[in-house]
């Protein structure tokens, strides 16, 4: 059975926070279940995606797309409030700027000219 990419990295892009979930968690709880919430729903929306046909599917790799971004600055305000550094977020936010150019792929398909459609302004 081939695996989605998109789904192992969101599976990955957890076990990288997972640790650092736990030290946030000491100093902002709330931020902490924000940021494992949007961990979640960005491997959940993800997976029910690649399931879907029609526009439920571009829907459910926008909605995490919204929730990578969501962890993706949760994890910089955890580092701006001082209750992370920098070399702790290296491999994490990697992970999140790879999938969300995979999910940006997903919702913007080349079109038959050969270019991939352009975001609103």
């Amino acid at each position: 059975m081939s695996k989605f990419i998109a789904e192992e990295i969101a599976l990955d892009i957890i076990r990288a926070v997972r640790d650092l979930l736990a030290t946030i968690r000491q100093f902002d709880p709330e931020l902490a279940d924000q940021a494992g919430r949007a961990a979640t729903s960005l491997a959940l929306n993800v997976a029910e995606g690649a399931r879907r046909q029609g526009k439920d599917r571009p829907h459910l790799f926008r909605v995490a797309a919204g929730s990578a971004a969501e962890l993706r600055i949760a994890l910089r305000v955890a580092l701006a409030w001082g209750y992370l550094d920098d070399g702790a977020l290296a491999r994490p936010l990697e992970l999140l700027d790879r999938q969300l150019a995979i999910l940006w792929r997903l919702c913007h398909p080349i079109s038959s000219g050969g270019r991939a459609s352009r975001a609103p302004r």
